[in-house]
């Protein structure tokens, strides 16, 4: 169990969970309460089932790893899980999603929709956090320095 909250003591592991965090929170919140333009999870709950005939318990999983894995992120808690979350997320809303719309985000509003290099850039973030752990000033440290000591 210890090994799964290890981590290194480095600013790398705090910089990315904490961004990661940042970005990934709004997407979450739009899903679970409805904030930042969102429509909340009855209605996000009905879009995954219906629009993309998502199983429930998928869907569930999806807005509380985007909404409570980012604040794990930020905080530094359970950062593997959330990191690990947000990559399936992510690969997720490439496969089902965004690869019809190629590599590059709508910048122009040319496309059809959104392209895929954000959530690369996500899952490579989560993959860097799965590897090295939540880094400096994680609660994941404190936990691993605690359970070390009762061994």
């Amino acid at each position: 169990m210890k090994r799964f909250f290890q981590s290194e003591d480095d600013w790398a592991g705090l910089v990315l969970r904490v961004a990661l965090g940042i970005v990934m929170f709004p997407h979450g919140a739009q899903k679970l309460f409805g904030w930042f333009g969102g429509h909340g999870f009855e209605a996000s709950m009905a879009m995954f089932a219906d629009k993309m005939h998502v199983p429930a318990v998928i869907a569930f999983l999806v807005i509380i790893g985007e909404s409570f894995g980012s604040l794990g992120l930020v905080a530094g808690f359970l950062t593997r899980l959330g990191a690990f979350g947000i990559l399936c997320n992510m690969v997720g809303a490439i496969v089902m999603v965004h690869w019809s719309n190629g590599f590059f985000m709508n910048w122009t509003g040319k496309q059809a929709g959104e392209g895929f290099e954000f959530h690369l850039l996500a899952i490579a973030i989560s993959a860097a956090l799965l590897i090295r752990g939540g880094g400096r000033w994680s609660l994941d440290r404190s936990i691993a320095a605690r359970l070390g000591r009762q061994i």
